[in-house]
């Protein structure tokens, strides 16, 4: 489960860039704000939400918080989501191309190709093809 300030546009954004389906999308009367969503990749299912109207997500966060902004000096995912993927070139360049933070630069090692990024809200992903 993920929390987005704005999920409706975090589902559009993570399907757009990350090349992940909507399976569905809950949002409240009134307001609109996503009250449950799921993505699939893969195999793999993610939920997002929308906590509450304080919620911050990372990105705004560490523009707010110093110590948070620390954390995430490196490019490591510490607090983030790994996604196995088919062909990591291909998934790179789709999220460089659509606008995803690129943490790292697609890699090779003994275990198999793999990138760092962050999403709209700031939420940190590795996705790796394994060899």
């Amino acid at each position: 489960m993920i929390a987005y300030e704005d999920g409706p546009a975090a589902l559009d954004w993570l399907a757009r860039v990350f090349g992940f389906r909507e399976r569905a999308r809950m949002t409240a009367p009134g307001d609109g704000h996503l009250t449950h969503g799921e993505m699939e990749t893969g195999s793999g299912v993610i939920m997002l939400a929308t906590p509450s109207p304080h919620y911050h997500g990372p990105k705004k966060h560490r523009e707010e918080c110093a110590h948070a902004a620390r954390w995430s000096e490196v490019p490591y995912i510490v607090d983030g989501v790994l996604v196995y993927v088919d062909d990591a070139k291909a998934h790179y360049e789709r999220a460089r191309a659509g606008g995803a933070t690129i943490l790292s630069p697609l890699e090779d090692d003994e275990y198999g190709s793999k990138y760092r990024a962050e999403d709209l809200e700031g939420h940190r992903w590795m996705f790796t093809q394994r060899s």
